[in-house]
């Protein structure tokens, strides 16, 4: 079985019966709480299959809050990484706090064989991500990111059926990823205080939102990288991000195909959604469970087939199941699957590209 099919929903029969029945939990620790997907984490813990034994957290008030919200005693809480790893000996660490830390929390962790999943993306930077890149390999360690999208039916239906041939090849991926913005859609202050911070989250949409088409459409282009990048941003909103752009444009160039990534904190509706464009026809990932496919007739009409999907019990829909599945070895990801570190060194080029791009107002040409 390749790599590439262990990527996909075809899983379902390969791990339904997987990770539940680990002999012990794995032990993991939390590297920050100020993220808004920290949730995620802290909801986990009352699984089987794995044990929150320490937290790292400055933030008292905070730690207080959420441990009390989700039945978590403040005994597991330390006031940094260093002093959590020591006195926990965790296993893994989910780092949930702002994107600037990610390199601390990688080296912290990778000379002690401790495994790392981070929040999206990978680092601030690409000088940031080639350091924590090189711990990773250094100490041999597993260095995953984690993106929503990543646990979406609908992303891997959509993959599988242009491998199918039936829309042809590969012409455009277009990426729509945004909301009204961190402000409006009521984030807390914890999180909005370095989201909105150029140092400490890399930058506005551009980062935040612009990483998620970057890594699909990476992922779909099998880690190809793209000819050139060219990007646009604007600040649609300085009353509410005022050190940071809210409206973004990426427009990567290979040498058969385009990918366009929209990223914006303007949108009055959220969404995160995707479309690909081959000779013969479109696939549209609507959201979670529908995958809409178009094949052309004539000039402008098609035929549609709609795909609704439900979760099929695979590690590729949900972050932890997925992070246990490979430190245990029970599961090899493809290079540059959606999580791999080398997908997202791939999306961190891209970013950096981007990044420069809007600076200098040019296209910007990858080595």
């Amino acid at each position: 079985m390749s790599t590439r099919i262990i990527l996909s929903l075809i899983l379902a029969s390969l791990f339904s019966t997987y990770t539940f029945a680990q002999q012990k939990p794995t032990k993991i620790g939390v590297a920050g709480l100020t993220h808004g997907h920290v949730g995620w984490i802290l909801n986990a813990n009352d699984r089987e299959d794995l044990e929150i034994v320490g937290i790292a957290e400055p933030n008292r008030e905070l730690a207080k809050k959420l441990t009390e919200q989700h039945g978590i005693s403040m005994d597991l809480v330390y006031d940094s990484i260093e002093e959590m790893l020591e006195k926990t000996k965790p296993e893994a660490v989910t780092a949930f706090g702002n994107i600037y830390d990610h390199l601390a929390v990688v080296e912290a962790c990778a000379p002690r064989g401790i495994h790392v999943m981070v929040e999206k993306p990978l680092a601030v930077s690409l000088d940031h991500a080639q350091k924590m890149k090189a711990l990773a390999e250094k100490h041999d360690i597993h260095l995953l990111t984690n993106y929503e999208t990543t646990w979406y039916p609908s992303t891997f239906k959509a993959r599988e059926v242009l491998e199918s041939g039936e829309v042809g090849a590969i012409r455009k991926v277009v990426v729509h990823d945004g909301h009204k913005g961190p402000k409006k859609i009521g984030v807390s202050e914890e999180f909005l205080s370095w989201l909105t911070d150029p140092e400490l989250n890399g930058g506005g949409a551009l980062i935040d939102f612009g990483c998620y088409g970057a890594n699909l459409i990476t992922w779909l282009q099998d880690g190809k990288k793209p000819m050139s990048v060219t990007a646009v941003t604007q600040q649609l909103q300085p009353e509410n991000n005022p050190k940071v752009d809210d409206e973004a444009t990426i427009i990567l160039a290979y040498d058969d195909s385009q990918g366009v990534i929209q990223a914006s904190w303007n949108w009055p509706i959220g969404r995160k959604d995707m479309e690909i464009y081959g000779l013969t026809g479109a696939i549209y990932a609507d959201n979670l469970f529908t995958v809409r496919v178009r094949n052309a007739e004539g000039y402008s009409g098609y035929d549609e087939e709609t795909i609704n999907l439900t979760y099929q019990n695979t590690p590729f829909e949900d972050p932890f199941t997925l992070f246990l599945a490979i430190i245990h070895g029970d599961l090899v990801l493809d290079d540059y699957a959606l999580p791999s570190l080398e997908n997202n060194m791939v999306v961190m080029e891209i970013l950096s590209a981007a990044v420069e791009s809007v600076k200098t107002g040019k296209t910007v040409y990858l080595k």
